[in-house]
């Protein structure tokens, strides 16, 4: 199914005793424990980068990655700003954001295929560049020139591809096993918190300053800081460093040999389709609903209207985010061993259980926005669960080697089938719905009502992809640690004990060995 790689050092490993899968250890497949440096637990453990040095740059990491997010949604915080002083329709202005997903997915390819081969510190580094240059010239933009105000969101698609891509796979190769669990999850969790962060800068620096362009020019500002950092701080660790004890998994493999590789892998292909409806639900939602409140008909009597509605939910959207990302990885953690198939069955649980939150969400808006905030928090909560523990998936069950061309993939496919298209797809049916009676009043926030039905019955495809992935995962998992022992037992001088011969050839027929 994958093309075999090769281990390489540049210093000897001292001689370990033979171990075998089928061995009684006592490990359990699932646990965390169960992992490479679990089979080998007399080697010597050298790790490529230290303890302390690995945490600063999860440190380095995480606020690039708050940054990132927060610039995305800026744009949505200062959004009704934005389409009064370029006069844009609803589906218009889905296009802004529509644009930077588009080339954000477009190049994330050529980053994973990069990220995979070349040094990745330098790969985020050049992105990153591109993207405070562009995003900073966003803010810069005339009345007169909406054309260039699109082309330059869509450069910043640039930067963030290359940090998106390549960024979960340095973590995975600074951490194993639990530990890398709790960092993913901190990475992840300034998803939501940086999303909410961007738009109460938005918002709040459009606001005391009288000047939408004001809410773009933060986050650029904060990402100098960023840029030196990792100059200087962020390391580039061998690619399966953390499963090793620091040795370099390297494969000997072209690109569409890895892409092959992927789409065999049912866990891999199933939960990225899953990850495609989470991106179209929450980029929907996130670009829409604060819009959709301050349209409401007791908030927004006359023109213009209330924007309170950006710095609530973008709390919610902060506070979920961290509650939920938390959450996720505990459920994860304290399932794992005793349900190997856990991981997506949380995020079945939580995209199903988002639902009806919606859709109450949706109908009580007209009514009572403090009930409706309650149900925002609620569905947002439980989508929250999802994105530390998508990321783990995709990292054990796909090679160190493959790592960065998988995750460029599922951004790739989740964007545009997602995201992408999904806040120009609700604005274009909230038009074609508005033009169907123009004269009502408050028939805008209606139209828009009506167009964000979609996103519960995504919500429930989305649940039924990851219920299909719970079958698969166990079997995908076990075939990736087998993979990774297979190109360490040459460098190492090990050689497959009887019980692992025998326990491979039961795997191959389909029968339960007995363990030795």
């Amino acid at each position: 199914m994958e093309p075999k790689g090769s281990v390489t050092s540049t210093q000897d490993v001292p001689p370990v005793p033979r171990w075998s899968v089928g061995s009684g250890s006592g490990l359990r497949y699932g646990s965390f424990v169960n992992s490479i440096s679990s089979l080998t637990q007399n080697t010597e453990e050298k790790p490529a980068v230290s303890p302390k040095r690995a945490h600063i740059a999860i440190a380095v990491l995480c606020y690039v990655n708050l940054l990132n997010y927060m610039e995305r949604y800026t744009i949505a915080g200062v959004l009704p700003d934005i389409q009064k002083v370029f006069r844009l329709t609803d589906s218009t202005a889905g296009l802004i954001q529509t644009v930077f997903i588009c080339s954000f997915l477009l190049l994330a390819p050529l980053f994973g295929y990069l990220g995979d081969r070349y040094n990745r510190k330098y790969i985020m580094i050049g992105g990153l560049t591109v993207w405070l240059l562009t995003a900073a010239g966003s803010s810069l933009v005339s009345e007169s020139q909406f054309w260039l105000l699109v082309v330059l969101r869509a450069l910043v698609g640039i930067g963030e591809a290359s940090y998106s891509t390549v960024a979960p796979t340095i973590i995975g190769d600074l951490f194993s096993g639990g530990k890398r669990s709790i960092m993913i999850c901190i990475f992840y969790i300034f998803i939501p918190v940086g999303s909410g962060l961007g738009y109460i800068t938005g918002a709040g620096s459009a606001a005391l300053t009288g000047d939408w362009r004001w809410g773009l020019r933060v986050t650029p500002l904060l990402g100098i800081v960023g840029l030196i950092l990792m100059v200087f701080l962020c390391p580039n660790p061998a690619r399966g460093a953390a499963e090793t004890h620091g040795e370099e998994v390297t494969g000997q493999s072209s690109y569409l040999e890895d892409v092959k590789y992927l789409l065999k892998n049912k866990s891999y292909v199933l939960s990225s389709l899953g990850v495609t409806a989470l991106a179209f639900l929450t980029g929907a939602l996130a670009f829409w609903l604060p819009t959709f409140l301050s349209r409401a008909p007791q908030q927004c009597t006359k023109e213009p209207c209330n924007s309170n509605d950006s710095y609530i939910f973008g709390a919610v959207t902060v506070a979920t985010g961290i509650l939920g990302g938390g959450l996720g990885t505990s459920l994860s953690r304290h399932f794992r061993d005793k349900m190997p198939n856990a991981d997506p069955i949380i995020c079945a649980v939580g995209m199903l259980g988002s639902v009806p939150c919606l859709f109450i969400t949706i109908f009580v808006a007209s009514v009572n926005i403090p009930t409706t905030y309650v149900f925002i928090f609620l569905g947002e909560l439980l989508l929250s669960l999802n994105w530390a523990v998508l990321a783990d998936i995709l990292l054990y069950v796909v090679t160190p080697t493959k790592r960065a061309t998988a995750e460029a993939l599922q951004i790739t496919v989740g964007h545009l089938l997602g995201d992408a298209g999904s806040p120009y797809l609700i604005g274009v049916i909230s038009v074609s719905i508005n033009a169907s009676n123009p004269h009502t009043s408050d028939w805008g926030f209606h139209s828009l009502k009506y167009s964000l039905l979609l996103c519960p019955f995504i919500g429930v495809v989305g649940g039924i992809f990851f219920l299909i992935t719970a079958i698969y995962i166990t079997e995908d998992r076990r075939a990736v640690q087998l993979l990774i022992e297979e190109d360490l037992q040459p460098q190492l001088g090990l050689t497959p004990a009887p019980s692992m011969e025998l326990s491979n050839k039961a795997d191959e027929a389909g029968q339960k060995q007995p363990s030795n």
